[in-house]
């Protein structure tokens, strides 16, 4: 087993599901989690060297870049309605992510 690959595959669903949180009950507190276990998902990324590890970088490059905007314009400018739609992008920044997580699965099954 990969372990490297379980923890930023398990931050990447976990970014996820607290946007998801989120997009459910709109707490402030919900989104800094989020948007902080993007961030170590993504730095847990950086050193991963799959064949589509750019993509897998890019994705949740595009989440962090979601994520971080969204708190900063519901913390200090109160726009919720913004916050809410930087996180619907995040959200599929990281269903993206996942998708390209499982064809790297894929095709690292098809390889043996």
């Amino acid at each position: 087993m990969q372990w490297g690959k379980v923890f930023y595959i398990f931050f990447t669903l976990m970014s996820l599901t607290t946007s998801a949180a989120f997009l459910y009950d709109e707490a402030l507190v919900a989104l800094f989690v989020a948007g902080s276990v993007n961030v170590i998902s993504t730095i847990l990324k950086i050193g991963v060297r799959n064949t589509l590890s750019a993509e897998l970088l890019a994705g949740s490059l595009v989440a962090d870049l979601h994520l971080i905007p969204a708190f900063f314009a519901m913390k200090f400018y109160d726009n919720h309605t913004l916050a809410v739609g930087l996180v619907i992008g995040a959200v599929v920044a990281n269903v993206y992510t996942i998708i390209i997580s499982m064809i790297e699965s894929g095709k690292e099954k098809a390889d043996f």
